[in-house]
Order: structure tokens, then sequence, then C-alpha cells
């Protein structure tokens, strides 16, 4: 081990979190309705399955994008030629078009002030480096993705810091809170570079109000520290409220030629809106000329093939498509997340109630056997191995109360999401049995007691009265 590198025996990755042992568990044991019907169904994966068949028939109507051709001719040996890591012009201008037309056109991009990345994980970790140094520390809302625990420390060295949030307000962001975590990483002598921020949340499936995101460009102004806002689920607002983008808020206060324009970055992705993770197109938005220099060396570590690039600068480019897919996809997404919500209410359990994502953050706390973590986990490896979900429970999130999970819905099918939740009213009526078989048997001990206190008692006097006589 002396020859290899201190990284390579570090344990900060985060792969030992529940999150992702609970996707380990499902590979072993994946449930399939024909070849493995009593295996666990995966609800740990924030995945939308739910519009395959949209990209697909765009697929069977351009046969020249499929085929890499372009009028008819084919064009593969120009895509599978050395291409500069800046991009495809044609393909930047296509994905900003279609950030513009998610945000209702009510912000523009510029396509110069776009670097391209292998996902959202690759974006996030290359706007660490950009930003922050090893030691530095970026401000998190809690819960938090647990994937941020690998993106943003495992390589850059940078610290995380939580900003509290509770269900009392509904997980908001407060001024306090911010105040808060800023002060307690200058306790540990940390310096704050900026506040990352999930929007819409992922794992509340909720967007940010209007006011809390104007109390984060209060926040990052006063402090003179950046902003990334990941905005990759901007695509899946299905319902009221809808989704406000921060670079829409910039530019309503008219922040445009003040310093904190260029402290504010988004992080985008077609992983979640088109449901395209293995593709790996990633994204970061600034409008700081040097971090987009910087940033765009540093993609040459993880680019995104011109092939797929050029496939997809053909279907973004096709409006008619883009509409159509973002409709059909909304009203699929709310369609599944209804029967996500009804089938817990069934079993008794409520969530907070959302309008994008695909999850839910879901309330078990009433079957916590105690209000503590090591309960929730309890109640976490019950729902893997005898109820066989995968769900990820909340402190794999860093959430400060024990018993919420985050439940995905947009990774199966209806009768798939039907069955999970047959199971899991099965296993809250037997907890609820057990509970109340419990009580009854506490119950029925009490009275023997109070019985047997009592004989005692009778006894005692009755003992007492024969001595006297």
């Amino acid at each position: 081990m002396g020859l290899l590198s201190r990284k390579v025996t570090c344990n900060s990755h985060g792969q030992d979190s529940s999150y992702f042992l609970g996707w380990q568990e499902y590979e072993k044991n994946p449930y399939h309705e024909v070849n493995n019907p009593q295996g666990i169904i995966q609800m740990g994966l924030a995945e939308n399955q739910l519009s395959f068949d949209l990209p697909e028939s765009w697929l069977a109507k351009n046969a020249d994008a499929a085929g890499f051709k372009r009028d008819g001719q084919s064009i593969f040996k120009e895509l599978a030629l050395f291409q500069d890591y800046h991009g495809l012009p044609a393909f930047k201008k296509a994905l900003v078009d279609f950030m513009a037309e998610i945000r209702g056109n009510k912000v523009t991009f510029d396509p110069n002030h776009i670097v391209l990345t292998a996902g959202a994980t690759s974006a996030n970790e290359t706007l660490m480096f950009c930003l922050a140094e090893q030691g530095d520390a970026f401000l998190l809302p809690t819960p938090y993705y647990p994937g941020f625990d690998r993106d943003l420390k495992w390589r850059t060295g940078v610290e995380i810091v939580p900003i509290q949030c509770t269900s009392s307000n509904r997980f908001q962001i407060t001024a306090p809170a911010l105040e808060e975590a800023y002060q307690q990483a200058q306790r540990k002598n940390l310096r704050v570079k900026g506040v990352l921020v999930t929007n819409p949340s992922n794992p509340l499936g909720t967007t940010m109000r209007r006011d809390e995101l104007d109390l984060l460009i209060n926040f990052i102004t006063d402090k003179e520290i950046h902003l990334i806002s990941d905005e990759i689920y901007s695509g899946t607002v299905f319902s009221s409220p809808g989704f406000v983008s921060i670079m829409e808020v910039l530019k309503d206060r008219s922040l445009e030629q003040t310093p904190v324009w260029e402290r504010v970055h988004i992080v985008y992705s077609l992983s979640k809106d088109l449901g395209l993770p293995g593709f790996r197109v990633g994204a970061i938005y600034s409008n700081d000329p040097i971090a987009v220099a910087a940033a765009t060396k540093m993609s040459s570590f993880g680019l995104v093939s011109s092939q797929t690039q050029y496939l997809l600068s053909a279907m973004l480019s096709d409006k008619k498509f883009t509409k159509e897919y973002m409709a059909k996809n909304h009203k699929r997404l709310q369609k599944q997340q209804s029967k996500l919500v009804s089938g817990l209410e069934k079993a008794g359990i409520g969530c907070l109630e959302s309008n994008a994502g695909l999850f839910c953050w879901v309330d078990m706390r009433h079957l916590l056997s105690s209000n503590t973590f090591e309960a929730e986990m309890e109640l976490w490896k019950r729902i893997v191995y005898d109820v066989k979900l995968n769900i990820s429970p909340g402190s794999s999130c860093h959430c400060s109360e024990p018993g919420w999970f985050r439940v995905c819905f947009a990774n199966i099918s209806e009768d798939t999401l039907k069955l999970a939740m047959q199971r899991l009213k099965s296993f809250v009526d037997s907890v609820a049995i057990n509970n109340q078989s419990h009580q009854e048997l506490k119950n029925s001990r009490k009275k023997f007691r109070t019985k047997w206190v009592f004989r005692l008692s009778f006894q005692s006097f009755h003992d007492r009265e024969q001595d006297e006589r």
C-alpha cells in the first residue's frame, strides 16, 4: 500500500452511505415481474423512465440524426475524429435554447458562457475546483443529495457545512440558519467560498420560493461569496408553484452590472429532464469569463462525445418535439406522483407536498421505535430486507430529523409502483398489529400486577387482622 496514493486509502468517497448500500442490495436481488417477483423494487434511483417512448419515436422519424448523417450523407468520420473540447457550437446553441424554453423564455443564455461536462457530477466537481481551495467550505441546506459528499468533497478536499432546515417550515432556508452555518464554518476555521442549492430540491421535490432566492442573493452579496444553483430538475416541475431560476431573480433585480452577477453559477444536465443519464450530458453556466475559461480547460477530463452532441443538437433543435415532450412528461410525472401519494396515504403514511422532481420526501416518523437515527436505520433495513423496497433514509441526505425517507417513483412502471405500495401497506399493517399486541400485553401485565398487588394487600390486611385477634 505504500506505493499507492492517500486518495486510494481514504474513506471520504461516501460509498459506504446507506444511499449507496441500498443500491448494492437491490443489485443482488433485483425485482422482475416474471423472473424474480419477490425481488427488491428499486425506489432509490432518481431516474425518469416514464417518457422514453418520446425520444425513441423521434429517433425512428429522424434517420439522419440517428445514423450520424447530414443531408443523407454520412458524417461518421467527421464526428469520430478529434473535437475541440469547447464543444460543438450547434449543440451548445440548442442546449441554451432548451434551458430558456424550460424557464418559459423569461431568461436567455449565451452559448459562450456554457461549459459542457460529462454529467452534473462532473459539473459540480469542476466548479469546486474553480471556486475553492482544499479546506475551503460550501454551505448546503439539509436535506441534500447524498452524492454531494462524493461530488464536491472527494477529489477536491472542499468541506461541506450544513444549513440546518427543518420540517417546521417545510425545510425552507431561513436567514438564521444561513448565518448559523456561516458562523459554524468560521468556528472550524473554514473559509466559506459559497452556498450550493438544488432547485428544484433533491430530495424534497419542491421548488424554491422567490423570497428564499432573494434571501440567498442578499446573503452572498453581504458575505461576498459564490452561489451555485443546481437546476438539473428544472424541467420536471409538474404543478404550481412554477420554477423560478436564480438567473431570473438576478435579471429581475437588475444585478447584471454588479459584482454578484459573476458569482452566481448554474449547473444543468439532460439526465433528469430528458431521462438520459447514460448520455453523460451536463453543463456549467457562468457569467464569470475567468471561471468559464478555467472550467473549459478542466472539461477536457470529462468530455461529452461529439456523436452525442450531434444527435442531441438535432433533437433539441426540433421545437415541436421539445414542446410536446415537456408537456407529456409533466403530465406523466404528475400522474405517477399522485399514484405514489395515494398509495402512501392508504398505508397511513404522509409526505411533504411536492411539485417537481422524480421522488417524494416521505414522513415515516410514526413508524420509528424511538426518535433516533438508530431507529431510522432499523426501519430502513426492515423495508429493504423484509418489505424488499430500496428507499433512501433521511440520514443519508443529512436530514436533521429521523424518520424521513426519499422515495422515487419515475423509474418504475405503474404496476410495479402498485405492488410496492401493497407491500408497504402490508408492512405498516403488521407493525400496527404488533404494536397493538404489544400494548395489549402491557395492559394485561399492568392489570395482572394490579390484581397481584391487590391480593397481596388483601392478604397482608387479612394476616394482620388474624394477628390482632
